[in-house]
């Protein structure tokens, strides 16, 4: 048998450990992580590697040459551009030959039985098996279900919460029988997971799950990093330490030389010393890995520590969980607390105090007795991923920084054609107006030209932004509704719609690499401001020639409107007032303090909405929250409608006018809105809302999400509040119906939304529980898992993307036997979480 070992990545996610060297050269107990896979494979009697490279390849070749110091023969393939990961292993066929091969990332850390794994795969004379385990986060990785005889059902490449339907996981180590390379097309980026396995499956051929226990990690980003160590240190993982061993009364020390240590110094749990290491009297060592040519000053106490080689640490340093890169000096009583990581070339100044969690990125100098407080690159949010679902968010001016704006600028110009135009706009908030100045720097430096809408509602971008063709793409900032101190920045593509998953990882990858495109001066953007007329105009105009101003002039209707203090207020009083919707207007002004405390706002929205209503005796109210998507309906008698009553007012409303006129009306919704009511003029799928295009948008003629957010596609494929309010406004007052007599007119059934607490480690297993409950019964993995208990009764549970809790989403016919599935599932959940 063969290896082959993928050592090509980018290590986007570790960064900064990987500023000078690509991940599988990290080093793990002085060894590059590598080459500790490489000899435990050696060890079972493979002495045949590929290795396949593509970052930084001359630094693996240089470490390894031939393979021959090593005892193994060593081929290396250099892609000439990124072909993926079948892709890549495609271009090794003619040096694998005949042979069936093991394939193992370089940048794993584990102690499986690998003869285990061989000896399943001849057993099951399998064609190709995938080594599976169980881990407490799943996100990262490829989910997979085997039934009882070990053949793959189902997988799917790195899930949100809401896909994940297990906590077994692929490894990424394959044994292949070499046929199977005939179904990869050679020159083409083909990925195992998103490629191969299904055309595999497509063709009958069956994928074998070989199960393996113990020790498994993916070296994914500096937290892992530390953890692994951790994890070696005390004894989780079994792994053999090299180099010779002396035993002392608190602690084992390891080392690649003899050395002799004055008396003072002490050694507590495990600690490793490489080549040339001078510790000075009185220091002492707490599980610490050290690399050569380090030298640590008197007095110095260090735990739980990692670092590399060439660092100079003076006298009296108090280092606590720390990684420490090569060539780097740190000053006498310099305190770092724990989760510091110190990339290669710094030099920090003596007194320097560094708080919790802080990375230092490399060359920085850090002045004499400073207190670092936040990272000097971003925020600790960031160290694995910037975007969620198309938004950024932080702490306006400490993750969210000037330079982090201007970088993340740069990177997302860096995606777009030099000369292209970007639409860029904010809301009155002091921060977004900052951060929004310092990002247009960023996006002239790629070349990039700006028309500059200033303070304006997202909506009005986002229908300017679909309206035409030269516009490529726009981006909106504003302060985050329920987090005064944070801003949100939000990326739409040229459609109007936030940019899919995979723009975002471009510009990630671009911004951590920084490998950005600063343009000739002659070719740097331009900023052209605009005075909102015309962008309001096209917005009311479309808006206007949608609806029937008619109707609103002819029927006696008066409505109550908050706008919450939102920017919509620049713009729909003049909308209703040219369509002829007599209105009564709360908080049609800017207010930047009742905004910070949104929770209070609404309250007092909704008692001044039920006051008024009732007072006038209006026929209806609108609460249009402050960034112009989410509506809130007041019925005639002044009720706040919940999430869920608003949903099947507005889908009556369609039904009527659908049956009206003769049709059927297409609607989208998301998995857990109530499904108890059936509309017989309506087309209604329900599924995950993520990355459509415009196009399927358009398939629809309502999308919803079951949180306030109406998109009517005959306006915009995004939600929008104003436009809404009109057209359901409208089709009240068509059909002549009150909103109290629809909601009276509706079943009446169980339906709840709740939270359980739930620990990010235990996710996977919920999951996991979840779906084996669901054998016998109906159900859908489609966005979480759902199950069906009845005909009108389920449960569905969505893991929270980014809290510790569980999402639990319940409908039944009545009462008592809602609450009954509720109190079954908790204590379900409860016994699954002690298991």
């Amino acid at each position: 048998m063969k290896a082959v070992v993928m050592a090509g990545g980018f290590g986007t996610r570790i960064q900064p450990l990987t500023n000078s060297r690509p991940k599988p050269m990290l080093p793990i107990m002085n060894k590059p992580m590598m080459e500790h896979t490489m000899m435990t494979l050696k060890d079972l009697g493979i002495t045949e590697f590929i290795v396949l490279l593509y970052f930084k390849p001359e630094i693996i070749q240089e470490h390894f040459g031939d393979g021959s110091d090593f005892g193994i023969k060593i081929t290396y393939v250099v892609p000439d551009d990124d072909y993926g990961t079948a892709g890549a292993v495609k271009l090794a066929q003619e040096h694998i030959g005949d042979d069936n091969f093991i394939i193992i990332s370089g940048d794993l850390v584990t102690d499986f039985d690998f003869q285990k794994i061989f000896d399943y795969h001849e057993e099951k004379k399998s064609k190709l098996t995938i080594t599976l385990t169980s881990v407490d986060n799943p996100l990262e990785f490829g989910v997979v279900i085997a039934d009882e005889e070990g053949k793959i059902e189902k997988f799917l490449e790195k899930p949100s919460w809401g896909e994940v339907f297990s906590d077994t996981i692929n490894t990424g180590i394959y044994i292949i029988e070499p046929e199977i390379l005939e179904y990869i097309p050679k020159n083409k980026n083909y990925d195992f997971g998103k490629d191969l396995f299904p055309k595999l499956m497509r063709n009958g051929i069956d994928l074998m799950a070989g199960y393996s226990e113990g020790y498994w990690r993916d070296v994914g980003n500096p937290e892992s990093y530390r953890d692994v160590y951790d994890d070696i240190l005390t004894g989780k993982v079994k792994f053999n330490i090299d180099g010779e061993i002396t035993q002392f009364s608190d602690g084992v020390l390891y080392s690649d030389e003899t050395y002799s240590f004055d008396q003072s110094i002490e050694f507590v749990g495990t600690v490793v010393l490489g080549k040339n290491v001078t510790l000075k009297k009185g220091v002492k060592l707490n599980n610490v890995v050290i690399g050569d040519n380090v030298t640590i000053g008197k007095e110095s106490k260090i735990r739980n520590t990692v670092i590399w080689n060439d660092v100079d640490i003076h006298a009296k340093a108090k280092l606590d969980g720390c990684v420490i890169c090569n060539d780097n000096v740190i000053g006498n009583n310099v305190t770092a607390n724990a989760g510091m990581i110190l990339a290669e070339g710094c030099e920090i100044g003596q007194l320097t105090k560094i708080e919790k969690d802080v990375t230092i990125w490399p060359d920085k100098k850090i002045d004499d007795a400073s207190i670092v407080n936040n990272s000097l690159i971003l925020g600790n949010k960031y160290k694995n991923s910037i975007f969620v679902n198309g938004t950024v968010f932080g702490k306006s001016n400490v993750e969210l920084s000037c330079e982090m704006a201007t970088k993340l600028a740069e990177a997302f110009g860096a995606q777009l054609p030099v000369g292209s135009t970007v639409l860029v706009s904010r809301d009155y908030h002091k921060s977004s107006r900052m951060l929004k100045r310092a990002f247009l720097g960023g996006l002239l430096s790629a070349g990039i030209n700006v028309i500059d809408y200033r303070d304006i509602p997202s909506a009005v971008l986002r229908c300017n932004l679909s309206s035409h063709d030269q516009f490529i793409a726009g981006v909106h900032f504003r302060q985050k509704t329920d987090d005064p101190t944070s801003t949100v920045l939000t990326f739409f593509d040229c459609e109007g719609l936030r940019i899919n998953n995979e723009m975002s990882k471009k510009v990630e990858k671009t911004f951590f690499k920084e490998t950005f495109r600063r343009v000739d001066y002659s070719l740097i953007g331009q900023i052209r401001e605009s005075s909102h007329e015309k962008e309001y105009r096209v917005y009311k105009e479309g808006m206007i020639q949608l609806v029937n101003p008619h109707i609103f002039k002819c029927f006696d209707c008066r409505v109550a409107v908050d706008m919450m203090h939102g920017m919509a207020s620049d713009v729909f009083p003049d909308i209703l007032y040219d369509v002829g919707v007599e209105n009564i207007m709360f908080n049609a002004h800017r207010d930047e303090h009742r905004l910070a405390n949104i929770n209070a706002l609404v309250k007092q929205t909704k008692e001044d909405m039920y006051d008024v209503i009732n007072a006038l005796k209006l026929n209806a109210g609108f609460i249009i929250y402050p960034y112009g998507q989410r509506l809130d309906i007041v019925s005639d008698k002044g009720v706040v409608l919940g999430k869920q009553d608003a949903l099947y007012v507005v889908l009556l409303l369609l039904n009527m006018e659908a049956k009206e006129a003769g049709t059927k009306k297409r609607v989208f919704l998301p998995t857990w809105a109530a499904d108890i009511v059936y509309f017989e003029n309506l087309v209604i799928e329900r599924g995950q809302y993520a990355n459509f295009k415009a196009a399927k948008l358009k398939e629809y003629d309502l999308v919803a999400t079951g949180e306030g957010n109406f998109a009517f596609t005959e306006f915009s494929t995004h939600r929008d509040s104003m436009f809404a309010t009109l057209r359901i406004l409208e089709m009240i007052l068509h059909h002549e119906i009150k909103l109290s007599e629809m909601i009276d007119s509706l079943p009446r059934f169980y339906y709840k939304v709740t939270k359980i607490e739930c620990r990010q480690a235990l996710k996977g297993k919920m999951m996991r529980m979840f779906l084996a409950d669901a054998k016998g019964k109906e159900a859908s993995t489609l966005d979480g898992v759902k199950i069906w208990l009845d005909k009108n009764d389920w449960i569905l549970m969505i893991p929270d993307q980014y809290r510790d809790h569980l999402n639990l989403y319940i409908q039944s016919e009545n009462d008592e036997k809602g609450e009954a599935i509720l109190a079954e599932y908790s204590a379900k959940i409860e016994k699954w979480s002690k298991e």
